[in-house]
């Protein structure tokens, strides 16, 4: 590893960790890439949910991009130049089956089930968004989403992004600009191979050092994370660096765009699809800025050590060597130094091209500096930190940003080349395959303790049992005056008691003991500048463990020990001992949070740095970077402070600022951040269902708050808004906006209501801010009538509030309405349901009355009422058409003096299309365009046209489609001028329309997307994440699933069902836990906790909960006392609570709130009618409560005693909801990537991708679940390309960013552990891809049972490598497994099954047991003759291996009756039994896992273009309902390679 490094400087780290590659290898290779999901509102999840989950393969389609094959391609001898070619994606040689280049070209192929692919989308989706001309990055993906981006999501296709941005397109410059300057001198620059961590280059553009590093306290300690209010001086430099970022080596930043890789002059290349960028985005058309950035190397001369070299970069500042310094093993103990240059001491701030003198091979010395106070503490907390760094105890409570990551375990170490398993040849020596029996199919048991394997490293090495403050802290005024800084008492591991001082000059023994105080220095002293060095002298054990656990710690991966940006809490947890520590206690009793005390001015203005970030430029990219940088830093620091601030309120560590009122009713300041409990204050929602109104007030306003500053819009401003769940309580944590705390809010408030609609006030400014949220929004400006009867013009529903702030800034709060009411739950009198909502029993009443509906929805319904409006515009048009043409043959000309405009139109876009519709809303497109600019070149009855169907969708325009929602209609209290009656009317049948419109067409969708396996929901978050991308709040859930077993064939949802129950039992369970914990006081939380969990899932009929023992109880009740409880007065009430009571209580919670019967009285009929599993149940149950309990085997099923007592209780955690910042260049960047692999670009698609992973590392640091997404993309594109050692590494980063931040068992992980499993057996490291899969499916059992789709993928999986390593029984019961999951959810007569069938037969055939062999390849036969059709080349293949096992059979048979015949000298002829060779293996775990790499001849490439062409066509019009015919689907699979005999692959099952 030599000395690699870790930095714990965020850029640092980014660019250590994202090396710099060139993504062409020699062997470019085609994928078939993934289908998106067509869900309503754009899935922008889906690379998330659906990235190569397939069994089938995922299929990039083509937007046939015109302009030859890629020039790229040089290995494409083969193929003559062919100018006009449109292949989908060229490729070279089958790689995998290592043939070299002798194989005809492949390319790849459609698959026939594109009806509703990704094709239309490319095409030519109309959106309405592009019309309403905003997409929401934000909002696409539920708060913790899977990742950026649907391959190509419905959402995502040429949209404007949101806010004052107007070319999206320009964000990729323009290419010959951009080339020109690539050919710069340092093309190989390596930015910091003297220490990345595995020895990598650099590419992460560097210039923005916000510490978001590596744990975040003792990291970045010389210089902590500034609040946002920087110095003038600062800021000035801070703009300099910012300006000029440090891009990949010498490349022209072109206006916002990203650098790209050097492309080693193919000027042209570049420009494939980008020539419609807008030129000039915001008028400074293209600024070039070329950064020629070369590094250098200087040597560091450090005391005691040889010096070493060190490469930097002249952005860089000169702190960051100080933090590399402080992470190198041999120098990492000291933090109290300068850097010096020929004795000038260098600026801590000063960027380094800056420094006079500084250049190749200048010596910098480091040198010791006095210590202060202040550095003696950072001294300490930084030792402690090198002490704990293997030690997982924060990350098991869930302190700092630390989380679990297990990855390591199963892989024995690093994955990589610098791993401690060097590659063994092909690895073919023993290794042991037998799995676990747990994970064996069919094994009903299902351990925990499996999931948080004991980590090797964990057992820390112990350098010292106490390392604490003295308790003779602070040194009195004497020996201050000697230099005595604190005092530190150690107790060495060989027992020793010494107490040391810290002085100015370094640290030295003194002579006081735990009870005499003699500061005098000890004889010997040790006189040591650095508290290591003394420690050394005097504990042996601590100077060799101390060493050894350096090496360890630098060789961890660095995602193992990166912070994430939020916490992620884990709810099982080992016992663990409490060990001292002097900083955790201290940091426990100070008001500080973290880092707050190295910063200047002490506590944090939070609403200053939020909305100062929000106010930095973004006229181009360096800018918008730092910009978005800073929001997500302050945010995530908020939270963090926001979560610690509501916990320390519910404990009760915080004094109210009304301490005279009701519990209930207090509020809080702490921190500069306000927080309030979710009860109904003072009558508040007494006309919107009380308290139960209040608590989920609280999260509507959340989602307010996101939309809002998802739009962002600039002199608009939101508060920090925070809502956390804990014991019971929800609190809700907002930034104080200045000047509120002195005035009554009667006088403050200057736009909206405070009382619900009686008094309403309405301020111009807020009006002109508001409408231009409107349209994005689709928010209706509208007039309401105040208590005088006056009209009042609002651009927001009345509760809005709009309050200046002393700081000028104009605030909105109170977004709790943004969205307008879901009428199926909100029963008004007198008004009429539509039909649809009768028939499933709408309008229920809820328990509140502020059920909203989602922003997904309204998108949703909105895209919907589009296409609507096109097709009744383009069937009016054809009507006019068809009259003008039977009234005079001329018009065909275009040339009608009458209607020139749309006839011209028309004949020019009728050229070489084939169906009329598509000329149709071609035309209709055209003619609203021209509508809407108002040129009157429009004839009357065009007018007229769009006139009507504007009316017939809704639109509030009669010239253009725009659909808006007054989200006042229906809310109690407010009403409307009698002039706007007319317009109430509309929109209280445009509210109708929307709650019919999630009936009939998203639930349906949504379960018809469950049935194609499009959606593969694993529990109940993705199920919810699933339900929410298409508008479906979770009170529907109980329709959802009572529609499920109304669905022809729903044993092919079981899985969703199941998920759908347990979501629904442990939601209802979670609403009656909260109330219930509200009456617990703390010292019998644990004890409760237990009591509810064993009535929840325990098989004991009567538990009886232990009460805290009465010596704690006091014998005197202080009546005075008896209020500050939050709770009940009765503190012991939760002690009755019994099994039946409890499940009585669910069964009535589900059927009011979800409206679903639930048939079952206790946890043991739950889990048999509904095939549930306990520990399924108990996994969701503590991450919805935020409880954490002891990681041990649990019986559930014990009648004798309850499953847990109160030891098993370890912690309960709040639950966290906050908006999610996004990086929206990144983002944009990624999806460009993705389009262009789409379209078969791979290597350009691979630019674009990494272009955007550097973004991403730019704006959240390394850590996030957009890097994650970001990252198995590329690990997916590496492989297809052939670097399969690229592949591995991004793979296995995926796989630690999706353990530390979405969870261990996460069902995203779980998808993370398959790729890299694959890209394992890829490298020949077969005994760990083995190790990941089992992981894996543990995890699946854990999370789900064995019983789902997924299962077979993951089973097909492991039964192939066990037949690789000719494990061939073991891999018969793994592929048998997923041969009957296939069968039940995709239908026995599927392509699936065809397969699973083959790939048994293939075994069966190994084992030499052909009479198995052909039973189940006749099967599969069967299936593809029946669905394909005799000629298909599949049939043809599956007919040859028929063949080939019928001989082998024949033969096996001779030879048995030659020996029965003739005994021992019988002659027998050698049989030929096939082991399974490594390469068909591979080829087979491809196909499964939806890779396909086909061979094509010269005429498939023409044939393919053709239908390619025809395809798009067909697309384009909108009825995309028509099945294409089976010959078609035949016609489309080229002969695949012969040597495969299953290498073309079924391609009409839609992937998932």
């Amino acid at each position: 590893m030599g000395n690699s490094v870790v930095v714990n400087c965020c850029r640092r780290v980014t660019n250590l960790l994202y090396p710099a590659r060139g993504c062409s290898p020699p062997d470019e290779r085609s994928p078939l890439l993934l289908k998106a999901p067509v869900s309503g509102a754009g899935s922008v999840d889906a690379l998330g949910a659906s990235w190569g989950s397939a069994p089938f393969p995922d299929v990039i389609t083509s937007a046939a991009a015109g302009g030859g094959l890629q020039e790229h391609i040089e290995c494409a001898q083969a193929l003559p130049e062919a100018e006009g070619e449109a292949a989908v994606a060229t490729a070279c040689s089958n790689s995998c089956s290592g043939a070299g280049s002798a194989a005809p070209l492949p390319a790849t192929v459609l698959p026939a089930d594109l009806e509703e692919g990704p094709l239309e989308l490319l095409g030519c989706a109309v959106l309405p968004v592009a019309c309403q001309g905003h997409v929401k990055p934000e909002d696409c993906g539920v708060a913790c989403s899977a990742g950026p981006g649907a391959a190509c999501g419905v959402l995502t296709c040429s949209v404007q992004p949101a806010g004052p941005r107007p070319g999206a397109a320009s964000l990729l410059g323009n290419g010959s600009q951009r080339a020109a300057s690539s050919e710069s001198p340092n093309k190989a620059r390596s930015a910091r191979t003297g220490r990345a961590p595995h020895g990598h280059g650099v590419a992460a553009p560097s210039a923005l050092s916000w510490e978001k590093a590596s744990g975040r306290r003792a990291v970045c300690s010389r210089n902590p994370s500034p609040p946002v209010q920087l110095s003038k001086q600062q800021k000035r430099r801070k703009k300099r660096k910012l300006l000029l970022l440090e891009h990949l080596p010498g490349v022209a930043l072109v206006n916002g765009s990203g650098p790209h890789e050097n492309l080693k002059g193919e000027k042209d290349a570049r420009q494939n699809g980008h020539e419609e960028a807008d030129a000039g985005e915001d008028g400074n058309d293209q600024e070039v800025i070329v950064i020629q950035d070369t590094g250098f190397t200087v040597k560091i001369c450090a005391p005691g050590i040889e010096p070493f070299s060190l490469q930097v970069s002249p952005q860089e500042m000169v702190q960051e060597i100080h933090q590399v310094l402080m992470d190198r093993e041999d120098t990492c103990h000291r933090t109290c130094f300068s850097l010096q240059l020929d004795g000038n001491v260098l600026d801590n701030f000063a960027e380094l091209k800056t420094i006079e003198g500084l250049q190749e091979g200048s010596l910098l010395k480091v040198v010791e500096e006095p210590y202060t106070v202040r550095e003696a503490r950072i001294h300490v907390r930084h030792i402690r930190d090198l002490l704990k760094s293997l030690d997982p105890s924060d990350a098991f409570n869930g302190v700092d940003c630390n989380s679990l990551s297990f990855l390591s375990v199963f892989t024995e170490g690093d994955l990589g080349d610098s791993g401690k398993r060097k590659k063994k040849g092909t690895e073919m020596e023993q290794i042991d395959c037998t799995p676990p029996e747990h994970i064996l199919p069919g094994s009903k048991e299902r351990p925990l303790c499996a999931l948080q394997p004991q980590n090797r490293d964990w057992k820390p090495l112990q350098c010292l049992k106490v390392l604490t403050m003295s308790g003779w802290n602070p040194p009195p005024g004497n020996r201050k005056m000697h230099g005595d800084l604190m005092y530190l008492y150690v107790i060495t591991v060989e027992d020793r008691h010494v107490s040391i001082t810290a002085s100015t000059r370094g640290f030295y023994l003194n002579q006081s003991t735990a009870y005499n105080f003699n500061p005098k220095p000890a004889n010997p002293s040790f006189l040591s500048h650095s508290l290591v060095e003394l420690l050394n002298q005097i504990s042996p054990t601590f100077k060799k463990n101390f060493s050894a656990l350096q090496k360890k710690r630098v060789q961890r991966h660095p995602f193992e020990r990166i912070a994430t940006p939020f916490q992620v809490y884990s709810w099982t947890a080992p016992q663990a001992e409490h060990a001292m520590d002097c900083v955790r206690a201290e940091d426990a009793y100070t008001s500080r949070l973290g880092y707050e005390e190295h910063i200047p001015g002490q506590t944090r203005d939070w609403n200053e740095e939020l909305q100062t970030t929000r106010e930095l430029p973004r006229k181009n990219l360096p800018e918008r970077l730092l910009r978005e940088r800073a929001i997500f830093k302050v945010h995530s620091d908020f939270t963090a402070a926001a979560t610690r601030g509501a916990m320390a309120v519910i404990d009760g560590n915080v004094m109210a600022i009304n301490p005279s009122e009701e519990t209930k009713m207090q509020m809080f300041i702490w921190n500069n951040i306000f927080f309030s409990l979710g009860f109904d204050v003072r009558d508040h929602y007494k006309d919107f269902g009380g308290d139960v109104a209040a608590y989920v007030a609280p999260t509507n306003d959340l989602n307010g708050v996101r939309t809002y500053n998802a739009v962002d819009v600039e002199g608009l401003y939101t508060l920090g808004t925070v809502v956390v769940d804990y014991r019971g309580y929800r609190v809700t944590a907002q930034s104080i906006i200045p000047g509120i705390l002195e005035r009554e809010q009667e006088q403050s408030v200057i736009y909206g209501s405070i009382d619900f609609g009686k008094t309403v006030v309405s301020h111009p400014k807020y009006l002109e801010l508001l409408e231009k949220t409107s349209r994005p929004l689709k928010i209706q400006k509208h007039k309401v009538l105040n208590d005088k009867n006056e009209e009042v013009e609002l651009c927001s529903s009345v509760e809005c509030k709009g309050i200046i702030g002393n700081d000028g800034r104009h605030y909105i709060l109170d977004l709790l309405r943004t969205f307008p009411p879901d009428l199926n739950f909100l029963p008004v009198e007198g008004e009429e349901m539509p039909e649809e909502c009768k028939k499933m029993g709408f309008p229920k009443q809820h328990r509140h009355k502020l059920c909203c509906l989602r922003q997904e929805l309204v998108d949703a319904f909105v895209e919907h009422r589009y296409l609507l409006f096109m097709k009744l515009a383009a069937l009016q048009l054809m009507q006019q058409k068809a009259n003008k043409q039977e009234s005079s043959a001329a018009l065909e000309n275009g040339t009608s003096p009458e209607n020139g405009t749309a006839e011209s139109e028309k004949s020019e876009s009728d050229d070489g299309k084939t169906d009329d519709s598509v000329t149709g809303l071609d035309q209709v497109k055209e003619l609203a365009e021209t509508i809407a600019s108002d040129d009157g070149t429009v004839d009357p009855k065009s007018r007229e046209v769009i006139r009507n169907a504007c009316k017939a969708v809704g639109s509030i325009s009669d010239t253009s489609f725009d659909i808006r929602f007054n989200p006042d209609i229906f809310s109690p209290g407010v009403r409307f001028p009698e002039s706007s009656r007319e317009e109430v009317q509309d929109q209280k049948q445009l509210l109708k329309d929307a709650a019919a419109f999630l009936l009939s067409c998203q639930i349906p969708g949504l379960v018809k997307d469950c049935l194609d396996h499009t959606v593969l929901p694993m529990d109940g978050a993705t199920l919810a994440e699933a339900m929410h991308q298409r508008g479906i709040n979770m009170r529907y859930l109980g329709k959802v699933i009572h529609f499920i077993t109304k669905t022809p064939g729903h044993a092919q949802l079981d899985h969703i069902f199941k998920i759908g129950i347990s979501e629904l039992i442990t939601r209802s369970a979670k609403h009656i836990f909260k109330t219930y914990l509200q009456g617990v006081e703390l010292s019998g939380l644990s004890a409760a906790i237990s009591h509810f969990l064993n009535c929840f899932l325990s098989s004991f009929p009567n538990p009886i909960a232990h009460l805290p023992a009465d010596e704690l109880v006091s014998k005197k009740k202080n009546k005075k006392r008896k209020n500050r409880n939050l709770g009940n007065a009765d503190n012991t009430a939760w002690a009755s609570m019994t099994p039946q009571e409890l499940w009585k209580n669910i069964c009535s919670e589900a059927k009011s709130y979800f409206d679903f019967s639930l048939e079952c009285e206790n946890a043991d009929q739950a889990a048999e009618m509904y095939n549930l599993q306990k520990i399924t149940l108990l996994r969701e149950i503590s991450l919805k409560t935020g409880v954490q309990i002891l990681l041990k085997e649990y019986n559930f099923d014990n009648r004798h005693k309850p499953t847990f007592t109160e030891e098993d209780i370890l912690n309960i955690f709040p639950v966290v909801k906050h908006v999610n910042p996004k990086a929206s260049d990144a983002f944009h960047f990624f999806q460009s990537g993705q389009a262009k692999v789409q379209q078969g670009f791979l290597k350009e698609g691979c630019e674009l991708i990494n272009e955007a992973l550097n973004l991403f590392n730019n704006v959240y640091g390394a850590m996030h679940v957009e890097i994650c997404a970001c990252l198995r993309l590329l690990a997916r594109l590496n492989y297809i390309m052939g670097d399969y050692s690229e592949a591995l590494s991004n793979q296995q980063k995926a796989v630690l960013m999706s353990e530390r931040v979405l969870g261990i068992e996460h069902p995203n992980t779980i998808q993370e552990y398959m790729h890299l499993a694959l890209y394992c057996f890829a490298n020949s490291q077969l005994s760990t891809a083995l190790n990941l899969l089992y992981r894996a499916r543990y995890l699946m059992l854990l999370v789900f049972g064995e019983d789902h789709p997924e299962m077979a993928l993951l089973d097909n999986n492991i039964g192939l490598v066990l037949h690789g390593v000719m494990e061939y029984d073991l891999s018969l019961r793994f592929l048998e497994n997923a041969l009957a999951i296939s069968s039940k959810y995709h239908g026995s007569k599927s392509l699936k099954v065809a397969l699973s069938h083959h790939l048994v037969a293939r075994v069966y055939e190994s084992k030499a047991e052909f009479r198995s062999a052909l039973q189940h390849e006749k099967e599969g036969y069967t299936i593809y003759k029946n669905q394909l059709g005799e000629h298909h080349e599949k049939t043809k293949e599956s007919s040859e291996y028929l063949k080939y096992l019928t001989q082998q059979a024949v033969a096996l048979q001779r030879t048995m009756n030659e020996i029965y015949k003739n005994g021992s000298n019988a002659n027998i002829v050698p049989l030929k039994f096939t082991a399974p060779n490594m390469t068909s293996v591979l080829e087979q775990l491809n196909i499964i896992n939806g890779i396909l790499f086909i061979p094509l001849s010269q005429k498939d490439l023409e044939n393919l273009k053709a239908e390619v062409q025809r395809r798009q066509q067909l697309q384009e019009s909108i009825k995309s309902g028509e099945q294409l015919e089976p010959e078609d689907r035949a016609g489309e699979e080229k002969e695949a390679e012969p040597s495969m005999p299953s290498a073309a692959i079924p391609l009409t099952q839609s992937p998932a």
